[in-house]
């Protein structure tokens, strides 16, 4: 079984009300360090914009998530050279990349747990997952007790014109809970499922691998902490 069986087997067992133990999940460890270890570092390239909402409330929650004191982005060293790679390619045509999140304290993950419990507050509701119900985020797999991000080499991003700062069109936009934002998606135009195809081709050629349903969440192949989640705020 993989970790991500794992995790979601995990968000199940929350939705029936069960204990949620580390030995349950399996070796899976929190590191409650308080600062970022020496190999993580903040993203500050020209080519590279970033937009932290979670530091704001336009998010799904609609507030400020736990462990977000600053808006800056943090990710593992082996990670950011493989990005550095990215925008290369893309500085030639004119293209950049905007990082909306990258790693996540495990703290935030709790804090999206501690919501999606939470059945009555649907405040973000029209803005971020209108066609789903709240009560099968966790069936759904759209909120899970463990994250990669937390893990310091994933990343959510997309790929911006760097003259005028503009987002390319995606189909959706980030962290929207519908079949859409599936990458494979045939409910977008065909100039939408080219870009994403293009921010895919770009990512995997440079060692990310993407998963089936984000076109915006890609994680290092070969990423250093495989199975260690932290909880360090972004400060």
């Amino acid at each position: 079984m993989t970790i991500y069986c794992v995790i979601r087997n995990c968000a199940r067992m929350l939705v029936l009300g069960l204990s949620l133990t580390l030995t349950a999940c399996g070796a899976l460890s929190v590191n409650d360090v308080d600062t970022a270890p020496a190999d993580f570092v903040v993203v500050e390239d020209p080519r590279i914009v970033t937009e932290v909402r979670y530091f704001s409330s336009d998010n799904f929650v609609g507030e400020r998530i736990d462990g977000y004191l600053v808006p800056r982005v943090y990710i593992t060293s082996a990670a950011y050279e493989r990005l550095l790679g990215v925008a290369d390619d893309l500085e030639a045509f004119g293209l950049g990349l905007k990082i909306f999140d990258a790693y996540r304290p495990q703290q935030a993950v709790n804090h999206f747990v501690r919501w999606a419990e939470d059945i009555n507050d649907t405040r973000m509701k029209a803005r971020y997952y209108p066609s789903v119900d709240k009560s099968n985020l966790f069936r759904d797999g759209y909120i899970a007790a463990r994250s990669g991000h937390s893990r310091g080499s994933t990343v959510d991003l997309t790929i911006v014109d760097l003259a005028s700062g503009e987002e390319l069109d995606m189909g959706t936009p980030w962290d929207f809970f519908d079949l859409r934002s599936w990458g494979a998606s045939t409910d977008v135009t065909a100039e939408q499922r080219a870009n994403r195809a293009l921010l895919r081709s770009t990512m995997t050629k440079h060692g990310f691998s993407p998963i089936t349903t984000e076109w915006w969440h890609f994680t290092l192949v070969n990423e250093p902490y495989p199975e260690t989640f932290f909880n360090f705020p972004v400060e």
